[in-house]
């Protein structure tokens, strides 16, 4: 999946008025920390975040362009107002491209098991596993097919089969989903 990308600018005014002010422009006050804690604050386009914004996962990477130096970051936070229904701010966390990243991922689970057709009950865990990877093989989401699922079978973490590049560092006997039989 190609990877979203958000053009920012350096700012070196803060405050609610500066805030107010950038938001009637049609932007978005922004910060973008580093891996050492180093935070930059940042002003992004606010129809163009909004584009990424619901599009994204938490584990999603855009491509963060500040100045014209580019780097690869996740949108850690944002401020959102309902009644607005719009951005009010965003906390970027920029990454070591050559650093593993350890992500928390939910697996989702997709199909119509023939274990259901059998006359069994499907249950979905729908746990969250913990991944190390580096940050260009972090996957957007983790999808398990349970067509082939049968009365009686379960599906594990170890049965998922993801890509070797990254390492599960979650249980390997953590069941994903499974068909029992109805009682």
């Amino acid at each position: 999946m190609e990877r979203m990308q958000i053009i920012a600018k350096t700012r070196t005014e803060s405050g609610k008025g500066v805030a107010k002010r950038l938001r009637a422009a049609g932007s978005l006050p922004a910060i973008a920390y580093n891996s050492k804690g180093k935070s930059t604050m940042i002003s992004i386009d606010e129809k163009e975040f909004t584009k990424v914004w619901k599009q994204a996962t938490p584990t999603t990477l855009v491509d963060l362009d500040i100045d014209g130096k580019k780097s690869i970051a996740f949108i850690k936070d944002t401020r959102y107002d309902i009644i607005k229904d719009r951005n009010l701010h965003v906390d970027f966390h920029v990454i070591d491209e050559d650093k593993p990243l350890i992500s928390n991922i939910k697996v989702q689970v997709e199909g119509n098991p023939i274990g259901v057709r059998q006359g069994g009950v499907f249950e979905a865990a729908k746990p969250t596993i913990q991944i190390s990877c580096l940050p260009a093989d972090l996957p957007v989401r983790i999808v398990v097919n349970v067509d082939n699922l049968a009365l009686g079978e379960v599906i594990k973490v170890k049965d998922i089969g993801l890509d070797k590049k990254i390492t599960v560092l979650s249980n390997d006997d953590v069941v994903v989903a499974r068909v029992v039989k109805n009682s």
